[in-house]
C-alpha cells in the first residue's frame, strides 16, 4: 500500500502547494513573472492581482486581460491564480465574471472578508460562473485581514472550498487604527507584537486543523534577500506556516530555500522512511530511538517538501511519494 494510505487512514491529508506565491499585478510583470515560471519550472505559483494591480478607471479592462493571460499558451503549468476585488467593492461581480470563466485558472483569491456569510455568498457567485461557464468548482483562498475574518477563521478554514488562508498584515495593523505600531508591519516587530502574533497562530492553527496551507504575509523590503529568508524561517519555523508570498522577483528564491528541509534533515527523512518501509511499516529502533507511524508521517511530508521545492531525491524513495 501507498505510505499516504497506511499513514494517515481516516485521518485527513492536508493540501499541497508551492510555497511560494508570487504575485504580479501590472501587465509587464504579469508576463514576467510566467517567464520566470517556466524557468523554474512551476517551483512557485502565480496569483495576479486585481484588487491593488489595476490603475484607477481600468478596472474592468485589467480583469479582461488576467483572464487572457491565464488561458493564454505562456500559461504552460495551470499554477496562475487571481486576487479579486473584495465582495463589497462594485468591480468584485466583473471580475467574478471576467476571471473564473478562464479555463485554466488554479484558485481565486478573495481579499477583505468580514464573515463566514460573506465568504459564503462570494463563493457562490464564484461557483455560479464556473457552473455557467462549463467549469469544475474552483479552490478560494482566504485573505485574513480583518477582525471578523479572524474572530471566524476556524469555520472559515472549515469550508470545502477553502485550500489556503494568507495573512494581510498591513491590512490587519492597519484596521487597529494606531493601536498597534507600524513598525509591526515587519521584521522584527512582526514576529513580536502580542496582536500580531496571535493572528498568525490563530491562522495557522485553523489550517492545520483542517488541513489547508497556511501562507505568510509579504516582506516589504523588496531587494533585501536576507531580510526575506529571516523572515520565510520565522514564518516556518516559528508559527506553523508552509507558504509565503513574494512581491518581487528576487524574493522567490530566498522563499524557496526557507521553506525546504535541510540536507541532515532530508537525508533523515530518507533512513528513516527506508527502515520503516522494509518493516512494513512497523516500528523501527534507529540511533537508539523508537520510530512508528507517528514519526512516520513527519518524516514523509519532509520528503513532500523536498519533492515540492525541486530538490533531488534517490530513486529508492520517489516511489513513496
Amino acid at each position: 500500500m501507498h505510505p499516504s494510505s497506511v499513514l494517515f487512514q481516516d485521518e485527513l491529508l492536508p493540501v499541497s502547494l508551492p510555497v511560494c506565491d508570487h504575485y504580479a499585478g501590472s501587465e509587464k510583470l504579469m508576463r514576467k513573472s510566467m517567464q520566470l515560471q517556466q524557468e523554474a519550472a512551476t517551483l512557485f505559483d502565480i496569483t495576479f492581482d486585481c484588487e491593488d494591480g489595476a490603475a484607477f478607471g481600468n478596472e474592468v479592462a485589467h480583469a479582461r486581460l488576467i483572464a487572457e493571460l491565464i488561458d493564454s499558451d505562456a500559461n504552460q503549468f495551470d499554477r496562475i491564480g487571481a486576487r479579486v476585488h473584495a465582495p463589497s467593492n462594485s468591480f468584485f461581480s466583473g471580475d467574478v465574471q471576467q476571471i473564473a470563466a478562464a479555463r485554466k485558472l488554479a484558485y481565486i483569491v478573495i481579499p477583505k472578508i468580514h464573515s463566514v456569510a460573506e465568504l459564503q455568498s462570494a463563493i457562490k457567485a464564484i461557483s455560479l460562473q464556473r457552473e455557467f461557464s462549463g467549469l469544475p468548482p474552483l479552490p478560494v483562498h482566504v485573505l485574513i485581514e480583518t477582525h471578523g475574518a479572524l474572530a471566524e477563521v476556524r469555520q472559515i478554514a472549515a469550508l470545502k472550498q477553502v485550500e489556503c488562508l494568507s495573512f494581510g498584515i498591513m491590512d490587519f495593523v492597519s484596521a487597529h487604527y494606531g493601536a498597534i505600531p507600524g513598525n509591526a508591519m515587519r521584521t522584527p516587530a512582526q514576529f513580536t507584537h502580542p496582536l500580531v502574533c496571535r493572528a498568525k497562530l490563530e491562522i495557522a492553527a485553523a489550517c492545520h486543523q483542517y488541513g489547508k496551507v497556511a501562507s505568510h504575509n509579504v516582506t516589504t523590503e523588496f531587494k533585501e534577500s536576507a531580510i526575506v529568508a529571516n523572515d520565510a524561517q520565522r514564518a516556518y519555523n516559528e508559527f506553523g506556516f508552509n507558504r509565503m508570498w513574494s512581491i518581487h522577483p528576487d524574493q522567490i528564491k530566498p522563499i524557496i530555500k526557507a521553506f525546504s528541509p535541510r540536507s541532515s534533515e532530508l537525508q533523515e527523512a530518507i533512513t528513516i522512511l527506508s527502515a520503516a518501509r522494509e518493516a512494513d511499516w512497523g516500528p523501527v529502533p534507529l540511533n537508539g530511538r523508537l520510530h512508528d507511524r507517528a514519526s512516520y508521517r513527519y518524516y514523509w511530508m519532509v520528503l513532500k517538501r523536498a519533492k515540492t521545492n525541486g530538490l533531488t531525491l534517490p530513486d529508492s524513495v520517489l516511489d513513496l511519494l
